[in-house]
């Protein structure tokens, strides 16, 4: 079963691709205080912070707020969110997602 491709890119002009193939795509996201990354998909990920702080995440009407720590990795499930950075930091986060 095909994942959906990530919309990502058309979300948020903070978001640069770093590398990508037909297995794989590696984006850096820079997200300032209150920026928005408008609601987008991932196929399953890894997060890995550059540069950590607060954030909010929202999904399916439920919004969490979490905490980055610089120098942690998490893997994620596929997933469409909408984040806000709402700590007083800039966000610095390499992403890894795995196409199927």
């Amino acid at each position: 079963m095909k994942q959906k491709k990530s919309n990502f890119m058309a979300s948020s002009p903070v978001v640069k691709v770093l590398s990508e193939n037909e297995k794989a795509r590696v984006t850096e996201l820079i997200s300032k205080p209150d920026d928005v990354a408008k609601m987008h998909s991932h196929p399953d990920h890894v997060v890995y912070v550059l540069k950590g702080g607060k954030a909010s995440l929202t999904s399916k009407g439920k919004t969490q707020e979490i905490e980055l720590k610089t120098g942690t990795a998490t893997i994620f499930d596929a997933t469409e969110h909408e984040m806000k950075n709402t700590g007083n930091t800039t966000l610095d986060l390499i992403i890894v997602e795995i196409k199927k």
